[in-house]
């Protein structure tokens, strides 16, 4: 009995240190490496900034929260957002504010997030095509 405690004990020591001495480097060697990096071409950026990619995302945003969030009520939407940011690989943040008159109530503002992904990133021309565009998420309107 006391010798198969001593072989589990020596059993577990050597299962620790392979795992110390072997799997975590080369664990570690795998994700430092360039296996998982992806380079799209569009570099993130963490200062609001104004360029083609984030104006069309800017506008394609609109363009979904007036067709498909708030296609029942007048929708106003600014010249440019408050703050949008590249996330990098084609993805973006964008907020804003957007004025909304609801059929039967006073108008208000509103300040929404929009996450949105350009999907067709081998071609900046289809720019403009909601097509090539998914909303991956809005924030702000969900109360309304």
């Amino acid at each position: 009995m006391k010798r198969n405690f001593i072989v589990l004990i020596v059993g577990l020591a050597v299962l620790l240190a392979f795992q110390a001495k072997v799997i975590v480097p080369f664990v570690k060697d795998i994700a430092s490496s360039d296996l998982f990096l992806e380079d799209s071409g569009d570099e993130s950026n963490r200062i609001s900034t104004s360029n083609l990619m984030t104006n069309e995302a800017f506008n394609q945003c609109n363009t979904y929260i007036a067709n498909e969030v708030l296609s029942d009520d007048t929708v106003r939407f600014p010249e440019k957002p408050i703050n949008a940011f590249s996330l990098g690989n084609f993805r973006y943040v964008i907020n804003a504010d957007i004025d909304i008159q609801p059929t039967d109530s006073a108008s208000f503002t509103r300040r929404y997030v929009c996450r949105i992904k350009y999907s067709n990133d081998e071609d900046s021309t289809g720019t403009a095509d909601p097509e090539n565009w998914s909303v991956d998420g809005i924030s702000g309107l969900d109360d309304i």
